[in-house]
């Protein structure tokens, strides 16, 4: 996300803690300026106008109870402007001693498999308890300073109830080199990635190609795939294939598939937006699957059950491969599903 597998310059999103909205009605004289340049001057000179525009890009502005994401936008007298002010930002993490399932580790990086329910880096709401402070402790003072101080040694992310392998870099060349080839996204061969998926229906093709364009959704977190020309559209693309198929050919039950993702691109909720978008989302997926839910009551007991009980997106970052910093050789780490959602997919494979 995203040096990570979701993107660069969308990690910066988190740095947004919520707070108190500060309220501003547009004056005769904001009528014609710049949204950034008006929202600079009438938020003081503390406020940067660099810092306006990524506030701006982050969806913290609201004019008129609907989110801006364009800076350059024309302001008109009268409209009432909402900006979700950033708290100060708390001290530096702190090593906490969280167990960490690791696959590899030398003095360039480290590889763990990260859990579901682990939140990587410290953000909004989650200022402890995170894999950076799983890290800290585990790693002392050896971890890459690049990322910065909430960040050390972090080149890509998953999602919190997204479980499977990552990578993090101790070192600063190590960060370097890992980096780009995550913003590469293995398109020079450096990189493979995959994703295991447990999703509602079944594909009409065993093998796609997702394109489609990612955008904010209603509010900040999520996204949604818009048209290519609006402002803050990012190229997204997923090619999917069909491992397995549950319920095929029976009715009365909702059918289920099994399916193997890889990242072309790598935006925030890429995966699990792309396949709600081609009418197959996740399963358990808070924000792409709702719609689906009741397809549970259309299951046979005890996996009716199992999907209600399920209380998080069935994806899972099965494969990651990558060439070592310094000796150049080709890595590759494999996580097999977590037991909770090896056990959903079993009673899938009853069907």
């Amino acid at each position: 996300m995203s040096a990570h597998s979701e993107e660069a310059p969308e990690l910066i999103e988190d740095l947004l803690i919520e707070a108190a909205p500060t309220l501003l009605v547009a004056g005769a004289d904001a009528a014609g300026q710049r949204l950034d340049q008006w929202l600079a001057a009438a938020l003081g000179p503390d406020m940067s106008r660099s810092r306006v525009q990524m506030l701006i890009r982050q969806g913290a502005v609201v004019i008129d109870g609907k989110p801006v994401a364009e800076t350059k936008r024309k302001m008109r007298a009268g409209e009432n402007v909402s900006v979700a002010m950033p708290e100060p930002e708390p001290a530096q993490p702190q090593g906490e001693n969280i167990a960490l399932d690791v696959l590899y580790e030398d003095d360039e990086l480290i590889v763990i498999n990260k859990p579901a329910g682990l939140v990587v880096h410290p953000g909004a709401g989650n200022w402890t308890g995170t894999l950076v402070n799983a890290l800290i402790h585990h790693c002392g003072d050896s971890l890459s300073g690049i990322g910065g101080v909430r960040r050390p040694g972090i080149v890509h992310r998953l999602d919190k109830e997204t479980s499977g392998v990552m990578v993090v870099a101790k070192t600063d060349r190590a960060h370097k080199a890992l980096s780009e080839a995550f913003a590469d996204h293995g398109l020079t061969g450096d990189l493979e990635r995959a994703y295991l998926a447990l999703v509602w229906g079944i594909p009409q093709r065993p093998t796609g190609t997702i394109d489609a364009p990612l955008g904010r959704a209603s509010d900040r977190v999520r996204r949604a795939v818009v048209p290519e020309g609006r402002d803050d559209a990012r190229h997204a693309v997923t090619r999917f294939a069909v491992q397995e198929r549950f319920g095929e050919g029976q009715r009365e039950f909702a059918a289920a598939s099994l399916v193997e993702c890889r990242l072309e691109t790598g935006r925030t909720h890429q995966i699990r937006v792309h396949m709600a978008h081609i009418g197959h989302p996740v399963i358990g997926d808070p924000d792409y699957g709702l719609a689906f839910r009741t397809k549970a009551n259309r299951l046979p007991e005890p996996l009716k059950r199992q999907v209600e009980a399920f209380s998080r997106q069935a994806l899972h970052a099965w494969l990651l491969a990558f060439r070592h910093p310094t000796t150049h050789l080709t890595m590759r780490f494999e996580a097999p599903l977590p037991g909770d959602m090896e056990e959903l997919v079993g009673g899938f494979r009853k069907l």
